[in-house]
């Protein structure tokens, strides 16, 4: 029997609610959908129709088992979460996705709403987020962790923030490189270097170059 409230067309239906809401799990990491498959089980009302460990196979699975809500992680081998996102939202209509992040992911967000999903939360975020999150988006409405609130408002991420030349020589100091260094191989004077640096520094509200090297590799800004 469909579990999709009647959206057997395709399309939601915004306020109608299954007695049963089924969910796909997509992440790389067993531990983590065994974690999330144990807390799901505690709700009467989900049923977990399947799981999968990367977004190709999170495709393929949402396409034959059309369920309601996908979790999906964003880092993983092969296709990632966001591509995976953007294929189901064409080929499962249907099918609503919640992207599962790290914060350091929150970055993403935009990316994550241009690739058509409906709901962001934290991987730390407590159970009844979890479900709250679950039943909103198959009400046909968004829902963002309270967490990720202010990232997701401002409109701008962090790594938005810094120009094309900032990012490079961001990466150059992250791989060691000195300010020296960095001006000889991008022919520019060490000056102009201090000068991207101190900007940085400013934008990342870091007070140390090393601080503003950890923050972008915390937040995906660099590699």
């Amino acid at each position: 029997m469909p579990s999709n409230g009647g959206r057997g067309d395709g399309s939601y239906n915004p306020g109608a609610m299954p007695d049963e809401i089924t969910c796909l799990i997509v992440d790389d990491h067993e531990v983590v959908r065994e974690g999330l498959r144990l807390a799901l089980s505690r709700a009467s009302h989900i049923r977990v129709v399947g799981e999968a460990s990367d977004g190709a196979a999170a495709v393929a699975l949402a396409e034959r088992r059309k369920p309601d809500v996908v979790i999906m992680d964003v880092r993983m081998p092969g296709m990632d979460g966001l591509e995976a996102t953007k294929q189901i939202s064409q080929r499962a209509p249907g099918t609503a996705v919640i992207i599962f992040t790290a914060y350091s992911e929150r970055t993403l967000l935009s990316r994550g709403l241009e690739s058509g999903a409906k709901g962001y939360i934290l991987k730390e975020a407590p159970h009844d987020t979890l479900l709250r999150a679950i039943e909103k988006v198959v009400a046909g409405d968004g829902y963002v962790d309270p967490a990720l609130m202010p990232a997701f408002l401002s409109g701008r991420d962090r790594d938005d923030m810094l120009t094309a030349r900032e990012r490079e020589i961001l990466q150059l100091l992250a791989d060691g490189m000195s300010n020296a260094d960095v001006a000889s191989k991008l022919f520019i004077s060490q000056e102009t270097v201090k000068s991207h640096v101190r900007h940085i520094l400013t934008k990342l509200e870091a007070d140390t170059r090393t601080q503003a090297v950890a923050i972008a590799l915390r937040e995906a800004i660099i590699d």
